[in-house]
């Protein structure tokens, strides 16, 4: 268990606060073994893919368009890294503490379900779920947790197009759905910002920790590396999403349950 003087101040500040938010990125799923596509250890690791692109550009709207095969060898990549990992203790957590806090969202940047699956509720996939897949021809749609039995590309059973995950590839829009439920909770506001894992480049990341910020709301960073809001955040720990998050909430309930 982490004990340190910022774990103590995070528990303190949680103690007082009835409302919070998370936003998590590809760190916290880490600790359950998936790689993230860019930067150490990751399974693209910054490198050009095969067809000699970036994995942005395999991986966007104009490239799944014009060479779905191409898009596709690396989502089925994706998900075949996904298919045995499980949640971890990072999301038990932020779902124990949704049952907990009068109210508590999670926007979270993955598209692996891990946080439903652990049993959050109030969660905004900004990016979509990988495995919900969906014909934009007809409207078919189907949840498919395993990708191996999928032709590459797969084609729609209804009428023969060809069929997406239901994610926000490079270049395209953010489903509004989810902007929607966003900005009506951050109009609400809450008592604390949480970054876990993520590097924060896309702007609408960044900006409800820099919201905060101007507010006089608590924010708070967990990050083993730097990133594009350390050094705007009140408390900054660096350590995984799991380990960090399970010491805060192991401690807290010691102090304030028990």
């Amino acid at each position: 268990m982490l004990k340190n003087d910022n774990i103590s101040r995070v528990i303190e500040l949680l103690s007082k606060s009835n409302n919070i938010l998370f936003i998590t990125g590809a760190g916290i799923s880490a600790d359950s073994g998936l790689p993230t596509y860019r930067g150490i250890g990751g399974l693209y690791n910054n490198q050009p893919v095969e067809e000699g692109m970036p994995v942005e550009m395999a991986l966007s709207g104009e490239i799944l368009q014009s060479h779905p095969e191409i898009t596709w060898k690396y989502v089925y990549q994706i998900e075949e890294k996904c298919r045995a990992a499980r949640f971890n203790r990072g999301h038990q957590v932020i779902a124990e503490m949704e049952n907990h806090f009068e109210r508590v969202w999670t926007l979270t940047q993955n598209v692996d379900g891990f946080h439903q699956a652990a049993g959050s509720q109030k969660v905004i996939n900004i990016h979509g779920d990988l495995h919900q897949l969906l014909c934009s021809h007809c409207g078919w749609n189907k949840r498919v947790d395993d990708f191996s039995s999928l032709s590459i590309p797969p084609v729609c059973p209804e009428c023969n197009a060809i069929v997406r995950p239901d994610v926000v590839f490079f270049g395209e829009k953010l489903p509004q759905h989810s902007v929607k439920i966003l900005s009506l909770e951050l109009d609400k506001g809450f008592d604390m910002y949480f970054s876990i894992g993520t590097s924060s480049v896309f702007p609408y990341i960044i900006q409800p920790i820099l919201m905060a910020r101007r507010q006089g709301k608590t924010t708070i960073e967990i990050n083993p590396g730097q990133s594009e809001i350390s050094d705007f955040v009140d408390i900054k720990i660096n350590h995984g999403a799991a380990a960090a998050l399970d010491s805060i909430w192991t401690q807290y309930q010691k102090r304030y349950l028990y």
